[in-house]
């Protein structure tokens, strides 16, 4: 029976998947994740600010920002996409110059009658390396940035 559990889920015991309904339309809420106006405005966890040394939205565009967490410790970050269909999907890698692809993003914006399904897929390279992601407040983390991006949008 667990055999036929992991087929099933296939990477699920690997990934962090976070989803929310944001009242916006699709095509905005697709700008705010890809335009480097908008994204240092809301990315991020509660408390965090950013600041953006690049941000070219194409297959092999590179979006190189520090995360300034509340405590004052900096995040490098270096994301490198792989695909970019808008307004429906984007795929990057995330991590920093040391290790650029920690893990593998999809995120997903599914139009639902004016409002946006957005759906972030982050898969890592192993179970261990979801967990200490978890362990860190991985989750907590990605439903704040969610929130910040609704309560951005909100106010456009």
């Amino acid at each position: 029976m667990a055999k036929a559990k992991q087929a099933e889920t296939g990477t699920a015991d690997r990934e962090i998947v976070i989803t929310r309904v944001i009242n916006a339309p699709r095509q905005l809420v697709f700008k705010a994740f890809t335009d480097p106006k908008h994204i240092g405005e809301w990315w991020g966890p509660d408390g965090f600010t950013n600041t953006i040394h690049e941000m070219d939205v194409r297959p092999g565009g590179v979006w190189r920002y520090i995360m300034h967490g509340p405590d004052g410790t900096d995040y490098n970050n270096k994301v490198i996409f792989l695909e970019i269909v808008k307004p429906e999907r984007l795929v990057y890698t995330h991590g920093d110059d040391e290790n650029p692809e920690l893990f593998h993003v999809t995120v997903t914006f599914a139009d639902q009658g004016g409002k946006t399904k957005l759906t972030m897929r982050s898969l890592f390279p192993t179970q261990a390396a979801r967990d200490e992601q978890k362990k860190f407040g991985a989750v907590e983390g990605g439903n704040q940035t969610l929130g910040r991006l609704e309560q951005y949008l909100a106010k456009a």
